[in-house]
C-alpha cells in the first residue's frame, strides 16, 4: 500500500551506479523500451530524480529537468519538466505512481511556474490535475518557431505560482539536441 512507501529526490550527479542501474531497469521494464539504457546519456546532470521504495524495492520513479515554456501572450515559464515516469508493473494501479507524482509536485511547486510532461496515457496525469494542452504545439529553435504538428499528449500542471493559462492557445518550447518535446 502507497502508506508505506519512501520516496527521496537525488540529483543526476548524486546517484551511485547501483542507483543508475535501478533506475534504468525499472524505466525499461514499465514502458518495453530499451532506449532508456541511455536515460544518462541524455541527461548527464541537471535532472531531479524521485525515488519511490517500497519494501526496500525501487516500484516508482519520475525525473524532472528545468526547461522552458512559453504560452501564447506570456513570457517564457521556468518549467519543471518530467520525464522517465516509471511503476513497475506488477504494482501499477496501487496507488505508488500516484503518490509519487503528487509528491513530486508539492516539490517543485516553489520552484517553477508550471510543470509540463508528454504522454500517451494522460488519463492518469489528468486524474492528478494535470491538464491537456490542446492548442497548436511548437519548439523554439534560433531561426523561429518550428510547428509540431503531430505532437500529442503534451500537458501542463498549473502550480501555485501559476499564470493563468488559455490551453487552446499556441505554446512553445525550447529545442534541445535530438529532440523538441
Amino acid at each position: 500500500m502507497p502508506n508505506a512507501l519512501e520516496i527521496v529526490s537525488s540529483r543526476t550527479e548524486s546517484l551511485s551506479e547501483s542507483q543508475r542501474a535501478s533506475i534504468i531497469e525499472l524505466c525499461i521494464v514499465a514502458h518495453g523500451n530499451d532506449d532508456f539504457r541511455n536515460l544518462f546519456t541524455y541527461v548527464p546532470a541537471g535532472g531531479r530524480h524521485f525515488l519511490a521504495h517500497h519494501a526496500g524495492l525501487l516500484v516508482a520513479h519520475a525525473m524532472v529537468t528545468t526547461r522552458w515554456l512559453q504560452p501564447e501572450g506570456h513570457p517564457i515559464l521556468k518549467t519543471a519538466y518530467v520525464d522517465a515516469v516509471s511503476t513497475l508493473p506488477n504494482v501499477q494501479g496501487e496507488g505508488f505512481g500516484s503518490v509519487l507524482m503528487r509528491h513530486l509536485a508539492d516539490e517543485i511547486a516553489t520552484t517553477y511556474a508550471v510543470a509540463c510532461l508528454e504522454t500517451d496515457k494522460p488519463g492518469f496525469y489528468a486524474r492528478l490535475g494535470w491538464q491537456l494542452w490542446r492548442g497548436p504545439l511548437a519548439g523554439r529553435g534560433e531561426h523561429g518557431l518550428i510547428p509540431t504538428p503531430q505532437q500529442r499528449g503534451v500537458m501542463v500542471l498549473r502550480l501555485p505560482a501559476k499564470p493563468a493559462l488559455d490551453f487552446d492557445a499556441a505554446l512553445s518550447i525550447e529545442c534541445q539536441p535530438g529532440r523538441i518535446w
